[in-house]
């Protein structure tokens, strides 16, 4: 059976994660998050350990420790600490916690660089099946409440006054960045999901006048990274999550230098046009 063949499982699972991530990485974007998706991903391995010690699912437990390390976030912000000093303390804090905790599992094997950069050539069956489902439920809520989150990434007061609570659309991003790092996990790896949230979405501004195009766009190119470095991977003998970084980083690079060229070209024809 074609699901038997490792690369075709592979394939299949970073696909869905660029298909969640990306989109999901335009509003990482676009209200600066950036380093509050990193902190809610190094937080992924403590609940890599408490998975382990308490013998329960470690989708469910990577989901909730990331579950509430966003939702802590969100509400020790603002409260006598800069956003990026509080998101640095509890980032760091998390991996290191997350680190020791896994020190003292014992009796089982632990393969910590799998967890820290993702280990796609080994996503089975049910991986791809939690990876799907969570894929397709963070589409459904950004596709439910797209308007909504658009209006209160631009505009908060606008939002106020459409009667539309900001803080409630904050919650929905905080629910859909902790599922997607419970289902990327597996697939690029705690240090490495941040890059996959933000890159493609970077290297879609260029050629996006809308967000939505931006979303598509970026969604198009997360999948294009996804399986391109999972094929330099295979051919190059590197390991596959970074090297599926690593093509995104080329295409961010690429995409700039083609808006550049774009911008210049533009302010040459300006000045004729007058």
């Amino acid at each position: 059976m074609i699901l038997d063949d490792f690369l075709f499982r592979a394939a299949l699972g970073g696909t869905g994660v660029a298909l969640a991530a990306a989109p999901l990485g335009c509003f990482v974007v676009w209200r600066r998050m950036a380093y509050f998706g990193d902190a809610t991903a190094h937080a992924a391995i403590l609940g890599v350990a408490l998975s382990l010690v308490l013998s329960t699912s470690l989708f469910a437990g990577v989901l909730a420790v990331s579950l509430l390390m966003a939702l802590a976030v969100s509400v020790l912000s603002g409260r006598g600490y800069a956003m990026d000093t509080l998101l640095g303390v509890m980032a760091h804090s998390a991996l290191a916690f997350g680190l020791v905790a896994v020190s003292f599992v014992s009796g089982v094997r632990i393969d910590l660089m799998g967890y820290l950069v993702g280990d796609i050539l080994a996503v089975s069956r049910a991986d791809l099946a939690i990876i799907w489902g969570g894929a397709l439920l963070v589409l459904t809520l950004l596709d439910y409440r797209w308007s909504a989150l658009l209006t209160a990434t631009l505009n908060p007061d606008l939002a106020h006054a459409a009667g539309l609570d900001p803080k409630r659309e904050q919650l929905v991003l905080t629910l859909c960045l902790a599922m997607v790092v419970a289902v990327a996990i597996k697939v690029v790896g705690v240090l490495l999901i941040a890059a996959l949230l933000i890159i493609p979405a970077a290297t879609a501004r260029p050629f996006s006048r809308t967000p939505e195009r931006m979303a598509l766009v970026a969604a198009a190119i997360g999948v294009l990274s996804a399986n391109g470095g999972l094929a330099a991977a295979y051919r190059l003998d590197t390991p596959t999550g970074p090297t599926i970084v690593c093509l995104a980083t080329l295409l961010f690079l690429a995409a700039s230098l083609i808006g550049h060229r774009r911008g210049r070209e533009a302010a040459a024809r300006a000045p004729s046009q007058r």
